[in-house]
């Protein structure tokens, strides 16, 4: 797969970083997420130190992640046992079915 550089800004700096090609607009849009939320907590806390910007946002974000996670996982395993239930209760209708 080929990449390419494409040009971010992230509190100010501009970056080059590599990106397959036809990912660039996702690229920048996390860029612009993420910078956003950098410039947010800055202004919400007071913190002006780069580093720990970084580390607080990234921190937010792996929270929201593993969040994000946790209730993906709970879906999937409702839906599952709901399809259980659905497919015991068509088997029971089908063997309940006269014969023909």
């Amino acid at each position: 797969m080929s990449s390419q550089a494409v040009e971010i800004e992230i509190l100010g700096r501009t970056i080059k970083v590599n990106c397959p090609v036809g990912q660039e607009t996702a690229l920048r849009a996390a860029a612009a997420d993420f910078d956003n939320r950098l410039n947010e907590l800055s202004q919400r806390t007071k913190i002006s130190n780069p580093e720990q910007l970084l580390m607080f946002t990234g921190l937010n974000i792996c929270s929201e992640l593993h969040n994000e996670r946790k209730e993906f996982n709970n879906n999937a395993d409702s839906l599952s046992e709901r399809i259980g239930q659905i497919t015991e209760t068509l088997t029971e209708a089908l063997q309940n079915q006269p014969q023909r």
